[in-house]
């Protein structure tokens, strides 16, 4: 038990060697080793002393208090007052050592609970230290947004108002793809759909992702753009399935977190082993705590768009091989993957006869097995009319409009290619002109003519005949 101290007299007779005289109150030095000395105050009052006082007396003076995250190494004579059977932080002031007794998460939330051994007066900073787990460092979830693409989801707003089928066109297509897609038996998990720029591969995948998320069959899409930096390249193709799989099952989002918190360095790794470790183990084993009912109920379609997109021709094979040995060649994952390319080397190389995919893909070839001529009629007709009611010309709210010639030169002038509707479609649906007069714009265009209504197709196969040539 601590002895009670006396107060002490407004004359001491201890006075600091290395203390300074001022009014109001003392400097305080770094000699905290040094011993008092016997010596009167000249000093009538004690105000801004600091008195020797033995422990047990605690006197504090409003002290300010700032945190810090660093550690303050103890001293030697610090550790000769600490208390050996608990864990002890040190406090700091400007000559002047506190030893201050950690307390458990119960203790008093004041900021000296039980201390003991040090009288404060005057205002004091002092430089509490905390301990524990750094704030700053993020989950292995946050790691794992912090890699992927938002702008490459199917419903991303980044992709706003992006190109869909048309009502009535591609029925046939359509029913077959998602007729794949639900035919869990069929033995080939991996389907190819190619054809050339502007056949309509991303409007069928759009238009079939969103009957698939209807279904609530869809597990994650991957929509690549070369125009777009974040979703021109692979590195964040798996991070952003991992996303979309973990957000549609709380214990896989666990796994997958826990995986990355295990190996933060994980994106800097191999595409087959970021696809080992954030998708394929986290199933493999949850399914072995799934019954069957659970794991037939996790969505399970994998959509990926415009794959000759990705830069690189050697990516691309590279994703595509990482498919097939990480997740074809396992027959305990429940994955039915919807690839869209054009028929570029990476891709035809893998179909093709001899090819490794050829016998494990189901494949589509757009412009071969599909005649897209009565759908780009009925689009066209359709849509344009839709216009003309919305005209303020009197000319385009005629029954006659658009005539049944000027449907067939356009279906001719597109050649079973639907981004040459669309185009048509988008340049005759301006506002602030007539479409009778765009339309007939479109139909006598020459290359010297000012307007320029296929300027979006002259950029795309502008940007396919660069790359062709980057590819030589």
């Amino acid at each position: 038990m601590t002895p009670e101290v006396k107060p002490t007299s407004s004359k001491s007779s201890f006075r600091w060697p290395w203390s300074k005289k001022r009014k109001g109150n003392r400097t305080v030095g770094q000699q905290g080793d040094q011993v008092p000395t016997e010596q009167v105050d000249s000093e009538g009052s004690n105000d801004g002393r600091i008195q020797p006082v033995p422990a047990g007396s605690v006197q504090v003076a409003s002290p300010t208090v700032v945190a810090s995250n660093t550690p303050t190494a103890l001293s030697s004579e610090e550790h000769q007052y600490q208390d050996p059977t608990s864990r002890a932080a040190s406090s700091s002031t400007s000559g002047l050592k506190i030893t201050q007794a950690r307390e458990s998460a119960e203790a008093s939330s004041s900021f000296f609970p039980h201390a003991s051994g040090f009288v404060f007066h005057g205002g004091l900073q002092i430089n509490a230290n905390q301990h524990g787990s750094n704030s700053n460092d993020p989950s292995g979830w946050e790691r794992l947004l912090q890699n992927t693409a938002p702008n490459a989801l199917h419903d991303s707003k980044y992709r706003f108002d992006p190109p869909k089928c048309d009502k009535d066109t591609r029925v046939e297509v359509i029913e077959e793809l998602v007729g794949w897609i639900q035919d869990r038996e069929s033995p080939q998990r991996l389907l190819c759909m190619t054809g050339a720029a502007g056949s309509g591969k991303s409007a069928l995948q759009q238009t079939v992702a969103e009957k698939c998320s209807r279904l609530d069959i869809l597990s994650s899409t991957f929509f690549f753009s070369s125009t777009d930096p974040t979703r021109n390249t692979v590195s964040a193709v798996i991070p952003t399935i991992a996303y979309q799989l973990g957000s549609n099952n709380p214990a896989l989002r666990e796994a997958i977190s826990a995986a990355v918190t295990k190996d933060p360095l994980i994106f800097e790794k191999s595409l087959k082993t970021q696809m080992n470790k954030l998708i394929v183990n986290p199933i493999v084993d949850l399914s072995q705590e799934f019954s069957k009912s659970e794991l037939a109920a996790l969505p399970y379609a994998i959509f990926i768009d415009g794959l000759d997109e990705c830069a690189d021709e050697q990516r691309q094979a590279g994703l595509l091989e990482t498919i097939d040995d990480c997740l074809l060649q396992n027959d305990a994952l429940p994955f039915r993957i919807f690839i869209a390319s054009r028929p570029e080397w990476a891709i035809r190389s893998a179909l093709e006869d001899t090819g490794y995919l050829h016998q494990k893909a189901y494949h589509i070839q757009l412009s071969d097995q599909y005649d897209a001529c009565g759908d780009i009629r009925r689009s066209l007709r359709r849509r344009l009319r839709e216009i003309g009611r919305r005209s303020s010309d009197p000319r385009a709210r005629s029954p006659s409009w658009p005539s049944e010639e000027d449907i067939e030169t356009l279906v001719a002038n597109a050649s079973g290619q639907f981004i040459y509707a669309a185009t048509v479609i988008k340049f005759a649906s301006e506002r602030r002109s007539s479409p009778v007069d765009r339309l007939r714009a479109v139909l006598t265009w020459t290359p010297e003519d000012r307007a320029q209504p296929f300027a979006a197709l002259d950029l795309l196969y502008t940007n396919i005949v660069s790359a062709a040539r980057e590819a030589c």
